[in-house]
């Protein structure tokens, strides 16, 4: 099957091993969002400000980040089996020692040791899946898409929910969620054999070299500041309870899964993938600049928040699928290299954009995340040769 050939019905006919792994991958991006809706009540709480609080998000993606560069080497040594239970495992732990934080640093170191876990995952679970998925490459991302988009749209609805009790409550609950998800891990999921070659831990930069994931993976550096400048900042520009943000951004999660699943591929084979991404870019980056323009307006905010998943999820998927076939290396160690990359646009844009709210205004954090974006587009330009001949 072509990267564009996975249909909708391919998602719902998969082995029970990858819908284990769909599942714990769910709940692993619903950490991402079950955090979102609170974090104005942790800076209330904890007498703390935007870019203090941000920093749960810099320290989970600086530590995934980091941590991507080892996951493929110890992935092939002890099987992605174990490798996906162990970074479930460090999920469950340092997520219930956050919720039983008392300081804002604490609970950034928490989240670190969160991040850590969660980069053994979700590296692992994408090669896992696309190994024991029906449907080819494309079916196994499609998968892989759906379950993050379910995942960042319940996580902000769950985290409005317990966080409406205590802050406290979505840390507790990420830590139940990813217990269950470890025992349907380890009972459903067979034993999937390690790649054939022991892969060092100087993998993921040497694929780096290769000039067509280096440049998806710069594309994806600043696309995800723009991504995680609208997460994590505009839920302090709201100003809304926990549930009434966790509600924005379960429609935002929503409209994310539907076009990760449904419209990506559709674009995919009318456009082709860089064009695709081109047009979902400029799109976003023009949503980002509205969003700054119109920060006082609690309705354009939350209409722009909204508008900003469906683009999302779009890019989302077109740019995995692309990785995956610009990749000259086995899959885990492309997915290694690429999240090493992505991630710390992820980890820079929640500190910068409180940082630059403090500076200057609440108009700017947007108006840089825009521009990063803008950037993202001339990067593809720059190495349209060596893509050409992405699908």
């Amino acid at each position: 099957m072509s990267s564009h050939g996975a249909s909708f019905q391919t998602l719902f006919k998969q082995p029970k091993s990858a819908w284990a792994v769909a599942f714990a991958c769910i709940v692993a991006f619903m950490g991402i969002g079950l955090v979102d809706p609170i974090l104005p009540a942790i800076a209330e709480k904890l007498n703390a400000t935007p870019s203090q609080v941000s920093l749960l998000f810099t320290s989970y993606m600086v530590m995934t980040g980091i941590t991507m560069l080892v996951t493929g080497w110890v992935s092939s040594r002890i099987g992605p089996k174990p490798t996906l239970l162990f970074g479930l495992l460090a999920i469950i732990v340092f997520a219930f020692m956050g919720g039983m934080s008392n300081s804002v640093t604490e609970i950034v170191w928490y989240r670190a040791g969160w991040g850590l876990g969660n980069a053994f995952f979700i590296s692992t679970a994408l090669a896992v899946i696309v190994s024991v998925a029906s449907g080819g490459t494309a079916g196994a991302i499609v998968l892989y898409e759906a379950a993050i988009g379910l995942g960042m749209s319940v996580g902000p609805l769950l985290g409005g929910l317990l966080g409406g009790i205590s802050w406290r409550g979505p840390f507790f609950g990420v830590s139940v969620l990813m217990a269950i998800a470890f025992l349907a891990v380890f009972v459903l999921l067979n034993e999937v054999p390690a790649p054939k070659r022991r892969s060092s831990i100087s993998d993921p930069l040497r694929a780096l070299t290769h000039r067509g994931l280096f440049t998806l993976a710069a594309t994806a550096l600043l696309y995800n500041y723009g991504f995680f400048t609208l997460l994590a900042f505009s839920p302090f520009v709201l100003h809304m309870d926990e549930h009434s943000l966790g509600f924005v951004f379960f429609f935002w999660g929503v409209m994310l899964a539907i076009t990760s699943v449904i419209i990506a591929p559709l674009l995919q084979r009318k456009y082709g993938s860089i064009p695709t991404l081109n047009m979902m870019l400029f799109l976003l980056a023009i949503v980002l600049a509205v969003m700054g323009f119109g920060v006082e307006s609690q309705t354009t905010l939350v209409v722009a928040i909204v508008i900003a998943g469906a683009i999302l999820g779009i890019i989302n998927t077109v740019l995995t699928t692309a990785v995956m076939d610009v990749a000259p290396v086995e899959r885990a160690v492309a997915s290694s290299a690429y999240s090493f990359v992505r991630f710390s646009g992820g980890a820079i844009a929640p500190w910068l954009a409180g940082k630059l709210a403090e500076w200057y205004s609440p108009h700017v954090p947007f108006y840089a995340g825009a521009v990063a974006v803008i950037v993202s587009i001339l990067v593809l330009a720059v190495g349209k040769k060596v893509l050409a001949h992405v699908n």
